[in-house]
């Protein structure tokens, strides 16, 4: 037994970490053509890409307000851009960047001299930077590379602009006289977006990038205490380049490749130990084809038709009736009857009966007990607590009103005394409350003493 006890374990064990390996080897044993090779170097992969885009330049960014900028009614203008990218590893890069287009608003703030302008149009000619871009969510445990990819990037660049202001009489100018207007600065971008793999090394870039200039002077307003900042918000493509075997770098998943090593080089393994647990499922379907014809046999001994706690083998008795006491064969027992307890009620006991009818009165046409009842009702109440007798009331109306009316009435009188010689200690289980409404009349209901009479509630004392 403690043998087949051990089989049956290991069978169970075996069950369990075979079906893990069942459970895991649907998607992964077939590699695809985005497997690499864990530890891989970067000639398995496409790590350079370039990109374009498109999208709307304007002075106002998600750090501040438009009562805070130089001139308060920014405009958006057309901007473009293309960079190209070097991915050193599945979550971090750099990229040079290039864009260039144009920045625009009305409604200056009183500069520093105290000139109102009614506008400003920026050329930007050239902005260029290089930046750390930062790839989040590449690394997922159950799909073999991920749909979308968060970014953020962080960098320095230089930019040149041409600003034109135009003060409020209309005339306009240059804001620098030398260099025919343009100016050179250092500028530091900052940006977040999201890539979309809509193809096999080609990705959808959803971006939003703020550029905070090292001076105050790309709207041609110097205006408060702070540099100038501008924002770039863009749709475009990223290609990434090389050979369409290789994945991209960006997008792979490093962990899945992992996990699909492991599954493939452990094929061999899972395949043995599946035929073990084959052979031991054979083994443990005979262990149960013999403990069922034990069971079967056992199941002579233990079966109990009748339900009356006695085993059919000993079931002298068969098919006894549900609930009958039997004995130790299965036969019912002789059925024994309580002897009769005989209650005596005495002339004081009706006296007191009695005097609670005569004294018992309710609030006309309510249910209510008045109170100089009560006196007479607690006698009761204790007599039915000290002699245990049962109490039947019986509720009465006289013709007055409708049938189901009178019913009810009769009824909520019965129980009000019901529920106050319960308050009192009686048991509930001996108080009967019944309405009868308009019934067995003792008087006539042509007379105002008649219906009077009628109105009762009789007391039964047993």
């Amino acid at each position: 037994m403690k043998t087949s006890l051990k089989k049956a374990s290991l069978l169970f064990t075996g069950i369990l970490i075979g079906g893990k390996l069942l459970a895991q080897t649907t998607d992964s044993m077939h590699m695809s053509n985005d497997y690499v090779k864990p530890f891989s170097g970067d000639d398995a992969f496409r790590t350079w890409s370039i990109g374009v885009s498109g999208g709307v330049l304007t002075p106002y960014t998600i750090f501040s307000s438009n009562k805070k900028q130089d001139f308060t009614s920014p405009n958006g203008e057309l901007g473009y851009g293309a960079y190209i990218k070097k991915q050193i590893l599945p979550s971090f890069g750099i990229q040079a960047d290039f864009f260039a287009g144009k920045l625009s608003g009305n409604h200056s703030s009183p500069n520093v001299d105290g000139l109102v302008f009614s506008g400003f149009s920026t050329q930007i000619h050239y902005a260029a930077s290089l930046s750390a871009v930062y790839t989040l969510a590449n690394i997922n445990w159950h799909y073999k590379k991920t749909a979308i990819q968060p970014y953020f990037t962080l960098g320095v660049g230089t930019m040149n602009y041409t600003p034109v202001i135009t003060y409020a009489d209309g005339t306009v100018t240059n804001f620098k006289t030398d260099n025919n207007g343009s100016i050179s600065e250092i500028y530091l971008p900052v940006g977040a977006g999201l890539k979309f793999n809509v193809a096999r090394g080609v990705n959808i870039d959803l971006g939003y990038q703020v550029n905070f200039v090292y001076s105050d002077n790309i709207d041609g307003d110097v205006y408060g205490p702070t540099n100038d900042k501008f924002s770039y918000a863009h749709i475009g493509l990223e290609f990434a380049l090389g050979g369409r075997s290789k994945p991209q770098l960006a997008t792979h998943n490093p962990v899945n490749s992992m996990r699909n090593e492991y599954m493939w080089e452990n094929e061999q393994t899972k395949n043995t130990l599946q035929s073990e647990i084959d052979a031991e499922k054979a083994r443990n379907a005979q262990l149960q084809s013999d403990l069922n014809a034990t069971n079967a046999n056992l199941a002579k001994l233990t079966t109990d038709s009748d339900g009356d706690g006695v085993p059919d083998f000993f079931d002298k008795c068969p098919n006894t009736p549900a609930g009958t006491k039997v004995d130790g064969s299965g036969c019912p027992l002789p059925v024994v009857k309580p002897a009769e307890t005989k209650v005596y009620v005495t002339e004081e006991d009706r006296r007191v009966v009695n005097e609670a009818v005569r004294n018992l009165e309710f609030d006309f046409n309510k249910a209510t007990i008045r109170e100089h009842s009560f006196a007479s009702l607690d006698q009761l109440a204790q007599l039915l607590v000290n002699k245990g007798f049962n109490l039947k009331l019986a509720g009465y109306t006289d013709n007055v009103g409708s049938a189901a009316y009178n019913l009810k009435l009769s009824q909520d009188r019965a129980d009000a005394i019901k529920t106050y010689l319960v308050s009192k200690g009686a048991s509930a289980d001996k108080v009967h409350a019944e309405g009868h409404g308009k019934s067995n009349p003792i008087a006539t209901n042509k007379t105002a003493a008649g219906r009077q009479q009628n109105r009762r509630v009789e007391f039964s004392l047993y």
